[in-house]
């Protein structure tokens, strides 16, 4: 079976289209590892993808709606995992809402994508459950989104 790292992933499937629309916003890489995993995540408006590429992946665009894409490597072999994921997205004032994780493959790259509404200028703190068997970690990481 052929390795992939994430930045060869970056350049196929889903991945492509979207760094390709919204490249600005992503100043750099986000990745955590959590015990034995490589957490990538990017969070960016629903608005940068095309109609095509939303109605695709089942993403109702808005100017108020957000994307949530995670990855899940092995730290160690670079190889994309099937995990389950849950969890929130809090903004400052404490509203909490729920995130329902979408798992899409595309050949060997396995992404989670979960779609959520904002109001301009609110940041929120990602709190996110990752499981596989006994094993849980969990991603928290905060971002301010804006309305396009």
């Amino acid at each position: 079976m052929r390795k992939y790292n994430f930045q060869q992933l970056l350049l196929t499937g889903f991945l492509a289209p979207l760094l390709l629309l919204c490249s600005w916003q992503a100043s750099a890489e986000q990745k955590v590892q959590l015990g034995e995993w490589d957490v990538h995540y990017i969070v960016v408006n629903s608005t940068f993808f095309s109609a095509d590429i939303a109605r695709q992946y089942g993403i109702v665009r808005s100017k108020y709606n957000a994307l949530v894409n995670i990855s899940v490597l092995d730290s160690d072999t670079q190889k994309a995992q099937t995990v389950s994921m849950q969890g929130t997205a809090t903004n400052l004032l404490g509203t909490e809402k729920p995130l329902t994780f979408k798992k899409v493959q595309e050949g060997d790259a396995i992404y989670y994508l979960a779609v959520f509404s904002f109001r301009n200028d609110e940041t929120y703190r990602f709190n996110i459950e990752v499981r596989r068997g006994d094993t849980a970690e969990t991603l928290t990481f905060k971002q301010k989104m804006f309305v396009d």
